[in-house]
């Protein structure tokens, strides 16, 4: 995730309808964004438009040098926001990381389709579409751990199993 906050571009044109690249395949893909975001995207740009109008970069956005962002600056910016929203680490192995934002998002995305009483199978295909996996046996790792999520599918089949 990092790596597309990274790599984004200035030409990434209509935010409604933007794609990004995954550096790690080099495929570009769709990057559906929630209004709110779009909205802060529109006035970064604005802002960024004022603060360096004459910049070449190519990147959306900027370290305070005028350069793209490198991985190791948003992964540390991500840290110490970790920090001040006053999140703890469940161990020292297992810390609040950048990449955990997919795996929020799958879960999320999961229950509720589950909450819905939507097609579960469905959903499956379009995380690993918005993920980027090719494969949704990728997708089923992020969703493993997850015991809220076990527990609606628990419930899902016990309703299943009632009705048949």
């Amino acid at each position: 995730m990092a790596h597309y906050v990274a790599g984004a571009t200035r030409n990434c044109g209509d935010l409604h309808h933007s794609t990004g690249r995954n550096p790690k395949f080099g495929k570009t893909r769709e990057v559906l964004l929630h209004p709110t975001a779009i909205a802060a995207l529109e006035k970064y740009r604005a802002d960024r438009a004022r603060w360096q109008p004459a910049s070449d970069c190519p990147a959306l956005f900027l370290s305070l040098a005028g350069t793209r962002l490198l991985y190791c600056n948003v992964h540390h910016a991500f840290q110490r926001m970790v920090v001040e929203a006053g999140l703890s680490a469940r161990s020292g192995k297992c810390r609040p990381r950048i990449h955990d934002l997919r795996h929020s998002f799958a879960v999320a995305s999961m229950l509720d389709a589950y909450t819905a009483g939507g097609d579960g199978q469905a959903q499956l295909a379009l995380i690993s579409t918005y993920l980027g996996h090719t494969d949704p046996a990728a997708t089923y790792w992020y969703l493993s751990a997850a015991p809220e999520l076990m527990a609606a599918a628990a419930d899902r089949l016990a309703a299943y199993e009632e009705r048949s």
